[in-house]
Formats: C-alpha cells, sequence, structure tokens
C-alpha cells in the first residue's frame, strides 16, 4: 500500500509548506495544485497527476479532507471517482483522521463542517473589515482577542499561513494565536449537529452507527474548555 500526497491551496500567495511538513517524511511522491473554485477532477492538474500515478489499493494522502475539495459536493465527487477507481484516501488531522476505502458519514461530516466553517470565516472577515474601517481602526497590538482579530486570525490559517506568520500579521502573540486555534476546533466539534442538518438534506441517509458518532462529537464539544 502506497502512500501519494496531495498538496492543495487556493492561490499563488498562499503557503504550502504546513502541508508539505505533513506529507513529504511518509509519501513516496507529493503533488501539488494551486486552484480556486468548484472543479471538476479533470480541471485540477495536480489532482489528475496524482490520480495518473496512482494503482488501485493505494491511499491518496492529505492533511484535512477538505483538501480534496472546497466545498461538500466537490469532495464528494473526488471520493465518488477515487474509491471506483480502487483508490482509499488517508486523512492526516481533523474528525476523518484515518484510512478509507469507502463512504462514510464521518467523511461527509468533515466535508459539510469545512464547508460551513469556510462561509463563517468569509462572512466574519468581511464583516470584521468593514467594522474597522468604520471606525477608522488600523494597526496595534491588542491584549485582548476580539472577534475581528480571531476571524482574521482563522482566515490566515485557512490560507496555510504559519502560526508566526499570523502572529506578525495580526499583530497577536505566537502563544495566542495557539489558543484562537485550539478554540476554534472545539467550535466545529460543536457544529456537528447542524451539519448533520446539512448531509441529512443532501444525501438523505443516515443509520444507527453514524447516528452514534455524531453523539460521540456533540458529548465531546459539550465539555470543551473556554478559550481565552
Amino acid at each position: 500500500m502506497t502512500l501519494v500526497g496531495l498538496v492543495r491551496v487556493s492561490t499563488d500567495k498562499q503557503e504550502t509548506q504546513r502541508q508539505r511538513d505533513a506529507l513529504d517524511p511518509i509519501c513516496v511522491k507529493v503533488f501539488e495544485e494551486k486552484v480556486s473554485g468548484t472543479l471538476s477532477v479533470d480541471q485540477r492538474p495536480g489532482l489528475q497527476a496524482a490520480l495518473d500515478y496512482l494503482r488501485p489499493d493505494d491511499l491518496l494522502t492529505v492533511q484535512e479532507v477538505d483538501r480534496l475539495g472546497r466545498n461538500l459536493l466537490e469532495g464528494l465527487l473526488v471520493l465518488t471517482d477515487l474509491f471506483e477507481r480502487g483508490i482509499g484516501v488517508k486523512v492526516l488531522d481533523g474528525i476523518a483522521v484515518g484510512e478509507h476505502t469507502e463512504r462514510s458519514l464521518v467523511l461527509d461530516l468533515a466535508l459539510a463542517l469545512a464547508e460551513d466553517r469556510r462561509r463563517d470565516i468569509v462572512r466574519k472577515t468581511r464583516n470584521g473589515l468593514e467594522a474597522a474601517r468604520k471606525r477608522g481602526k488600523v494597526g496595534g497590538r491588542p491584549t485582548v482577542v476580539d472577534g475581528d482579530k480571531r476571524a482574521a486570525i482563522l482566515a490566515r490559517r485557512d490560507r496555510d499561513e504559519s502560526i508566526r506568520e499570523i502572529a506578525a500579521g495580526v499583530g497577536v502573540s505566537v502563544g495566542t494565536v495557539h489558543r484562537v486555534l485550539a478554540g476554534h476546533v472545539t467550535d466545529a466539534q460543536i457544529n456537528a449537529a447542524r451539519a448533520k442538518l446539512i448531509i441529512d438534506k443532501k444525501l438523505q441517509r443516515t443509520s444507527k452507527p453514524h447516528i452514534e458518532k455524531l453523539a460521540e462529537l456533540k458529548t465531546a464539544s459539550e465539555h470543551r474548555p473556554v478559550a481565552s
């Protein structure tokens, strides 16, 4: 079983090193692409090159499942294509961590959460920038992370910036960035119930094991620590 990596970012300005650091040590080859928007498999050169290289029983390896697609539909199309070819998926981080050879609720849930998170980040970033412009605020190193700064940190992380790059760009400490990101992970878990509704509407299927898995995620989120 061979691990073949896929690195994906949306623009040339985004860094790929974080994904590279995770994939390079364990994959025999890593393919990279910089594409934006919802694209079919044949419009994604990096993914297409990886598919040409992969053989049945190999594992296409990604740091997080949303590297397969920018939204639920795109991700599901890629997964379906892979599984039909006899190729599995290995996910290194997130709630879908592990090896997968067929569709499951946890994969669908991870993609739905990523889509929901991305929309939320875009909305909060836009609102935060607009609010900052209205207040005429520029620069400064705040002692407390407000909603605007938190949105900026999450947006920069979604663009694959490193912790130090985010801290310098937003004007907070490295420790503050770690705390915000840690809090955001549990925020994603608490959104699991809402993501289930999205999946049910789009896929119209569920089962007892799936419900039990969702309940475990919800229980974990209810005992989350409060991020400072």
